[in-house]
């Protein structure tokens, strides 16, 4: 069972293959929402990108969520800038035109978050555009010379730093997710996906090797609780 873990699934996921109806997808997203909250992304963002700002005293600053799903983590960043009288101007790109929308639609309220439609692989924007460039939960639905290229684009579109929160593949949290995540998760995506997903990610010694084939400086990996690494890099 063990040796499963061992090594990157590249099974893809059906939110990847298309394998959904309209219906399912927006049944998605909120489970997706609801488990993210439980497993601690915000607070993940807290004690890294917040974190940082606060060190740096700035008091505006730009942030470009790439895959940003729904626009969760903007509206957890510009709620965050908010309260403590800072500035934001917050993006978020998505392949997806429903995602794209839906992040405008669920940011009623966010003036200061927009959405762009674009590629991950080739991010429609200029050198050094955002102060910091976060993804979240998306690298590991790519192969590594793809991730490898994510890397890059997210570097070069950056001024400051570069924060990817994704899964660590990890039996137990494996374990947890296919047993008490069947009490409270009914989608079938979710489900099915969610599972594959810590199959799909990584070890953090992966994902440091990854960041230094795109030629990060600067380069950390953490392990943040529940199960989720953190790839910090100074922008170039």
């Amino acid at each position: 069972m063990f040796d499963r873990f061992k090594r990157r699934s590249y099974e893809l996921e059906y939110i990847d293959t298309g394998n959904y109806t309209a219906a399912e997808y927006d049944d998605c997203i909120g489970e997706l929402q609801l488990v993210n909250r439980w497993m601690g992304d915000a607070h993940t963002l807290k004690s890294t990108l917040f974190r940082e700002i606060e060190h740096e005293d700035l008091r505006r600053f730009s942030v470009l969520d790439v895959g940003a799903g729904s626009g969760e983590l903007l509206r957890v960043t510009a709620t965050w800038a908010r309260e403590t009288g800072r500035t934001v101007q917050a993006v978020g790109l998505e392949l997806n035109e429903r995602s794209a929308l839906s992040i405008v639609e669920e940011s009623r309220g966010f003036p200061e978050i927009t959405s762009v439609r674009g590629d991950a692989l080739a991010l429609p924007f200029g050198d050094t555009d955002f102060d910091y460039v976060i993804c979240s939960l998306f690298t590991h639905h790519f192969a590594e010379d793809q991730i490898i290229k994510i890397l890059r684009e997210m570097n070069r579109v950056a001024r400051r730093r570069i924060i990817v929160i994704d899964l660590h593949r990890h039996p137990v949290a494996y374990f947890l997710y296919t047993t008490l995540g069947k009490l409270v998760l009914k989608n079938r995506l979710t489900r099915h996906d969610g599972a594959l997903s810590i199959l799909r990610s990584f070890k953090a010694e992966e994902l440091l090797a990854l960041a230094k084939r795109a030629g990060l400086r600067g380069v950390g990996v953490s392990r943040h609780f529940p199960y989720r690494l953190v790839l910090n890099a100074q922008a170039a």
